[in-house]
């Protein structure tokens, strides 16, 4: 008989305040298993790194890397907080000290080669001799991930290529899956193979894991709420006789000694290392949510010019503070922490007018939002640049809008993924302008 243990953690997104405890009870475990004389494999299953926080944002996810080091992960996959929200550079190296191995089957570089800090997969081998192969795959971003110099494959078919490779070498099947539980549910119906799927990206907790015909899905929810565990129990022949998955409460995890300084330290660290001059404000820049101000027609008016459109749409939701006296980084940073990047589309005059009447939606405005990067709560008014009102009839740049001309419009780009204006924009062609955020084009403008 044999007991196998696998401790996995998924879309932590740099929430470090409950990594003290995870780190302290991963330790523990491991030790209580080496005691034992059983093998127990650590997995992150992506989105481990988030820059909205400090230490993230200024270390370029390295002292996250660090942090995976510390507690001894075995592989990790990337999600797209590693994947599109780092230049191609900072991804490059940012595994350039790890000590587990990154498994990513879907992922190349532009000439269809994998980069050298990646493979597709790798078979692990117990004390007992078991193999287990495990396998990584992350969300087909495709079109964000060219633009950024990588090159993303379609995962289901990736994992057709190489499932047959990976079965001949393992007696144990693992997928490290950034994909979402329903294309986990989807994976085990059509490759029975697997027997076990780490799941993530779609933020669920399975609290006693599930089955999916004799595959075991388990996730671990966000943020370090939970930590999971499978446990494999295999016979002489290296059969699994049988599996088990049970999450952790990282808030019922045994509390450390000035675990509050801890993860402070994180956050402080970070916070030093941002402290740059970007300008000096001579008159305060305030934010409110339900009215536009000078601060949030500055971003709008940035952000026309750097995409060099038209016209230009923010919520004044993005601003999450005022910006007085000496600005820094780490201001920016605070005030406008969201991964979100600019995008333009084209509309006809009959279109922007509306986008523009649908922007007035009360509930739009106080809409709460969650996810496509945004890390804000409600999404405010709606400010333009170069769009105005006289007399009912709409504006571009000082003449009334012409219903067939084509206008280009600059946005957040968090508009186009499908949630708002669904009428109008979902079937726009995009051109989206990576790899900054609006945060550097604040500090863009601010410097000039």
């Amino acid at each position: 008989m044999e007991t196998i243990h696998i401790y996995h953690t998924n879309d932590v997104h740099s929430h470090l305040e409950n990594w003290p405890r995870i780190k302290q009870f991963l330790a523990e475990q491991q030790e209580r298993h080496h005691q034992n004389d059983e093998d127990v494999f650590l997995f992150d299953i992506g989105d481990f790194i988030d820059r909205w926080h400090p230490f993230t944002e200024a270390t370029r996810g390295k002292g996250n890397i660090d942090l995976l080091n510390e507690s001894h992960f075995t592989a990790v996959t990337i999600g797209n907080n590693e994947g599109v929200n780092l230049p191609y550079d900072d991804l490059n190296e940012l595994y350039e000290n790890a000590q587990f191995d990154v498994l990513l089957a879907n992922f190349f570089q532009q000439n269809g080669s994998h980069p050298s800090w990646v493979k597709p997969y790798k078979i692990y081998l117990s004390k007992k001799g078991t193999r287990v192969g495990v396998i990584g795959l992350t969300a087909p971003f495709t079109h964000l991930y060219g633009l950024l110099g990588w090159k993303v494959t379609e995962p289901i078919e990736e994992l057709k290529k190489w499932m047959e490779k990976v079965k001949a070498e393992s007696d144990v099947i693992i997928l490290l899956s950034h994909l979402g539980l329903n294309v986990d549910e989807s994976i085990a119906a059509e490759f029975p193979d697997i027997d076990v799927i780490l799941g993530s990206h779609t933020h669920h907790s399975l609290e006693k894991g599930k089955l999916v015909g004799s595959t075991l899905l388990g996730a671990a929810g966000k943020y370090g709420y939970f930590v999971g565990e499978i446990t494999l129990n295999l016979n002489e022949q290296k059969i699994i006789t049988a599996k088990d998955a049970i999450l952790y409460d990282s808030k019922e995890l045994p509390a450390l000694n000035h675990e509050q300084e801890l993860s402070d330290a994180y956050f402080s660290k970070g916070k030093a290392l941002l402290n740059q001059e970007v300008t000096t404000l001579v008159n305060p820049l305030t934010s409110d949510i339900f009215h536009e101000t000078e601060f949030s027609h500055l971003l709008c008016k940035a952000l026309r010019d750097w995409c060099n459109t038209d016209c230009a749409m923010i919520n004044a939701g993005l601003l999450l503070g005022p910006l007085t006296g000496e600005v820094t980084v780490y201001d920016l940073l605070e005030i406008c922490p969201h991964p979100i990047n600019p995008c333009v589309v084209e509309l006809t005059g009959k279109e922007l007018e509306e986008l523009y009447w649908q922007s007035k939606d009360e509930g739009l405005v106080h809409k709460h939002i969650k996810g496509l990067g945004f890390r804000g709560t409600l999404l405010g008014v709606f400010v333009f640049d170069r769009i105005s009102l006289h007399e009912e009839a709409l504006f571009i740049n000082g003449s009334e809008v012409d219903d067939e001309k084509i206008y280009t419009l600059a946005l957040p780009d968090m508009f186009t993924f499908g949630h708002f204006f669904k009428n109008i924009l979902p079937q726009k062609e995009k051109k989206y302008f990576l790899p900054e955020f609006l945060r550097d084009i604040l500090k863009w403008e601010l410097q000039k």
